[in-house]
């Protein structure tokens, strides 16, 4: 039994009506996905804020200069280190 071209056309119709909506579905995943990592990378740089401000608090409150310097030193390294990576982590996201 040989395939019509009407049949055959309309198979083909078919796959590519079917193509189409995976597309479009891929599209949306990457998008909600796209939204989620700028979400994640938002709640991150607050919390860890909020860790370097706990921590120089702390310090602060221990009135030696030294602890002072060391915990200075160490939130400045933690926030550039984090800068850098949820820069480089919003441009992959782009």
């Amino acid at each position: 039994m040989a395939t019509t071209p009407k049949a055959a056309k309309d198979f083909a119709g078919g796959i590519d009506d079917a193509a189409d909506r995976i597309r479009a579905l891929n599209e949306q995943l990457i998008e909600t996905a796209k939204k989620s990592g700028n979400a994640y990378l938002d709640a991150y740089e607050r919390a860890l804020a909020g860790l370097v401000e706990f921590q120089q608090q702390v310090a602060g409150a221990t009135q030696v200069d030294w602890v002072n310097t060391v915990v200075k030193a160490q939130t400045d390294f933690i926030s550039e280190i984090s800068a850098a990576y949820t820069t480089a982590a919003r441009e992959a996201l782009k």
